[in-house]
Formats: structure tokens, sequence, C-alpha cells
């Protein structure tokens, strides 16, 4: 019997939180097996990378709608959750919105990263919102999934100073350094018992 969570991931993207939560779960600093990682992007770099990894990888499409799941779609994912065994859903980069029964199916168990320090900043492209606003920090979020946009309880948040040179593209991959070190720090912290969520 192993004592390390069972962990899904979702992602739409390149994967590169993924890759960090797989490294972490490998040398076993985040105490977690990843059972699943799914993707509503047919050809999303994060299924490649799941392969590579040796883990299990499955592309489930989001049905519809632009933004979110639709309903079938929703219960193919708490389907392919239920059956992998996962007790914690991760999302690296999951670009839909997850509504009142995925959330139901995993009350309180479902993670995000945020690329800002909630709640400045929800939505979409927050590094561009926090240098368009001019703020001289920013950073990111790890925060529970509830039903609001960005709203969860917050977990941790890591912060990223904004430099006079900074592009949009820079920051954000300042940013991201900094998510691929607090994810999984939290994640171990989380399933740890040391925070609650």
């Amino acid at each position: 019997m192993s004592d390390k969570t069972k962990l899904a991931v979702l992602g739409s993207g390149k994967g590169s939180n993924f890759v960090s939560l797989a490294k972490a779960c490998a040398d076993e600093s985040l105490p977690a097996q990843i059972v699943l990682v799914a993707s509503d992007v047919s050809g999303a770099g994060i299924l490649e990378r799941a392969a590579e990894f040796s883990l299990p990888a499955q592309f489930i499409g989001p049905g519809q709608f632009r933004t979110k799941l639709d309903e079938s779609a929703e219960s193919a994912y708490i389907d392919a959750l239920r059956k992998s065994g996962a007790e914690w859903v991760a999302l690296a980069g999951f670009m839909r919105i997850l509504k009142g029964d995925f959330l139901r199916a995993f009350e309180k168990k479902v993670v995000n990263i945020h690329p800002s320090l909630l709640p400045a900043f929800p939505g979409l492209e927050a590094w561009k919102q926090a240098r368009d606003y001019g703020v001289k920090a920013t950073g990111c979020t790890v925060h529970i999934v509830d039903h609001g946009i960005d709203t969860g309880s917050i977990l941790a948040q890591g912060v990223v100073p904004v430099l006079d040179g900074d592009t949009d593209e820079t920051l954000h991959q300042r940013i991201q350094q900094e998510e691929h070190k607090l994810y999984p720090i939290t994640l171990a912290r989380l399933f740890r018992g040391e925070i609650r969520a």
C-alpha cells in the first residue's frame, strides 16, 4: 500500500508545470503518484511530456464550448479521474473553467497555479495585466479551485519583481520559473498535512 497521494494533472499547453510536478514525484520531494494526465487539446505538449515520463495520458474532448467543458465532456473527465483513482487534481495551464458537477465530484480537492498574486489580476494573461497596471511586483499563487474565477482559498504565493526592461514574455518566463518551484513544494506541504485546504 503506497502512502503517496494519487494525483491527476490537467493541462492544455506545453506542460512545463506538469514537468516540475513529475520530477518532484520522481525524486520523492512530492509524496504523490501521478495516476493520469489529461488534456482538452489533442496535440498538447503536456501529453507528449507525460509519455516521456511513462505516465498514463489521455485526450478528452472539451465539447462544444470555448471556455468551459460541456456537460458530456465534464462527465467524461469525472469518469476518467475516478477510474484513475485520483484523490487530488492539479491544474497545470488547463484553459477551461471547471463548473459545479466537476467541483462537487472533487470537493476542495482541485488545485490551480495562477500567474499573479491573487486576488490581483485574475483571469487570462495575468503577467500582461500586471505590466499594464504598472505594479513593481507580481508573482504566482497556488489556490484551491472554487466556483469563481481564481477566487479559491490561497495556499501559497511566490513574489516576482517587475523589472524596468521587462516585456510581457520576459516577465512571464520569470513567473513560470517561480511557479515551477512553488507548485511542487506547496502540493508536498498540502499532502503532508502541513497546510490545510
